[in-house]
């Protein structure tokens, strides 16, 4: 499901919006939905951050009259999602140069000044960015992390496993060319994969994509970039069965 967010500081506009956006996904009878209308900038930080897995379409005023801007606002955003969809509705035309010095990416920057097209506008980028969030195939899907200073966005194809950690209550990804370590349960990850990812082991997930070959003598797992892990026997004897039945 495509999520819409609408942070606009001036009710009947936010409302406005709002409506707008709900008459497309009712007309076009697309898998979407406006989670968040508000004028609080705090609120959309919030969401987000107890929301990382969704996908996102932001529409975002410049201009929010508090100690925040929609640019910078933006900028937050785009530091907790990568892939998300950022729309800017305002009446600051001379400010779309920021969107570029702030690299926020925006989707596009439509002018309320011009009245006869911001419903065009809105429907066209929420259509688009509807449509570019189903085409995506399963390796652009992303697996969110929290360490102390930062959240992590991960593609599932470059994680080559996961690992219980030595330290109590961490796990450790291994990714084609770095290691993360971070607080988790792997029972609480294990969850959230899809069928790429196995569980051939208490204290392992693999990624199938990314195994390159499989002892199973010594049962251990070789990935694609020399790494190794293992697997117990019951599960080994399980994930040879079920990569044979993927194939």
């Amino acid at each position: 499901m495509l999520k819409a967010i609408v942070c606009e500081d001036n009710d009947k506009q936010r409302n406005i919006f709002t409506s707008i956006i709900e008459n497309t996904i009712m007309r076009e009878q697309i898998d979407a939905k406006v989670v968040l209308s508000t004028n609080e900038p705090m609120k959309v930080l919030e969401y987000i951050n107890n929301n990382l897995e969704d996908v996102y379409i932001y529409f975002l005023d410049i201009d929010l009259n508090c100690n925040i801007n929609g640019i910078k606002l933006a900028e937050r955003i785009r530091e907790m999602d990568k892939l998300g969809f950022i729309v800017f509705v305002t009446t600051h035309s001379e400010m779309s140069f920021l969107t570029f010095e702030y690299k926020v990416e925006a989707m596009d920057y439509i002018i309320k000044d011009d009245q006869s097209k911001i419903k065009e506008r809105i429907n066209s980028c929420l259509l688009k960015a509807y449509e570019r969030s189903n085409s995506k195939g399963k390796d652009d899907k992303i697996f969110s992390l929290k360490t102390d200073d930062k959240i992590i966005n991960i593609k599932y194809s470059e994680i080559l496993f996961f690992e219980t950690s030595d330290t109590v209550h961490k796990v450790r990804v291994h990714e084609l060319n770095r290691l993360v370590e971070f607080y988790s349960k792997l029972k609480d990850i294990e969850i959230q994969l899809d069928e790429r990812f196995y569980r051939c082991h208490r204290a392992c997930i693999v990624n199938i994509d990314n195994i390159k070959e499989i002892d199973k003598k010594n049962k251990i797992i070789y990935m694609i970039n020399g790494e190794t892990c293992f697997a117990s026997s019951r599960e080994l004897r399980s994930l040879v069965k079920y990569i044979c039945s993927t194939m």
